[in-house]
């Protein structure tokens, strides 16, 4: 899977992995003590919806774009309104131009008491994501790979917080390195959040991804699958995150919020959602 930032910002896996992500923030905004967040995969931070490689594929439009000019019903609008909220405050002037990455957007839920680590090792994407969150002091951008950052900064200082592992899928092995690295990173901070992201194109691999997973000593995984269209190998058609030690309403917030996310990002009949737990509640 080649992947571009630019080229796929704001599309419908941004908008479900964003959604839960913010929703994960909020949760931890209930609570006075600091959190830290840690986004493994931190792109460029923000992505210019007007320019050329956004306007060339312009996934962004059947994503955040549909999302934002549907008639929601009150119930999704009040699931998704940490999540719109933080992309609408990124567009000001009222017309969707821009559309903001993990780090922009977990930076609007950072309190004066938590912290960011954003990791990018990228050189162009390091230096605009440098440039996006430059002069915020609870934040830093760190020029390292996400995997070797979850060696370096698990656990945190703060006893709570959520990592966000969230690699392009440029590379074979990508979900062996995810396993792996969770499986590492838990053993030093089993309380802290985890947020995998994949993509789902080829099925069976998904599958032993979720297979391997479930086999690690971890009390609780939610999987949170979207798919908008029949899965092929020359379009992405299906998102999917595994949620470790999620917020305790994360599951009947998202079984509420989901299947109507699902059909407004529809692309055929074939749509469907799922969230149910690989290891722990049931």
């Amino acid at each position: 899977m080649n992947y571009r930032h630019a080229y796929h910002a704001g599309n419908f896996a941004d908008v479900v992995k964003h959604a839960v992500f913010a929703r994960v923030l909020t949760h931890l905004r209930q609570k006075p003590a600091a959190f830290r967040i840690i986004d493994t995969h931190g792109g460029p931070g923000s992505t210019d919806l007007t320019g050329p490689e956004a306007s060339r594929t312009g996934e962004w439009r059947d994503g955040i774009g549909r999302l934002l000019a549907a008639d929601l019903a009150p119930a999704l609008r009040a699931g998704l309104s940490p999540y719109l909220d933080a992309v609408l405050a990124a567009n000001p002037a009222g017309r969707l131009i821009t559309y903001p990455g993990s780090p922009m957007l977990a930076r609007t839920f950072l309190r004066p008491q938590d912290r960011l680590i954003a990791c990018e090792l990228e050189p162009r994407a390091r230096a605009a994501l440098a440039r996006h969150l430059h002069g915020d002091d609870r934040v830093k951008v760190i020029a390292i790979d996400g995997f070797t950052a979850l060696k370096a900064y698990v656990p945190p200082r703060e006893r709570r917080g959520v990592v966000l592992i969230d690699p392009p899928f440029e590379q074979p092995g990508e979900f062996s390195r995810m396993q792996d690295g969770l499986a590492a990173a838990h053993r030093k901070w089993p309380a802290g959040t985890y947020l995998l992201w994949y993509p789902i194109k080829d099925v069976q691999e998904v599958a032993a991804f979720a297979r391997g997973l479930a086999r690690l000593d971890i009390a609780k995984m939610l999987r949170i699958e979207v798919l908008i269209a029949a899965p092929t190998d020359d379009r992405l058609a299906g998102t999917g995150l595994i949620a470790v030690n999620p917020p305790w309403t994360l599951a009947d917030d998202l079984a509420l919020v989901l299947p109507a996310l699902t059909s407004l990002l529809a692309r055929d009949h074939h749509a469907r959602c799922r969230v149910d737990w690989i290891a722990g509640e049931k």
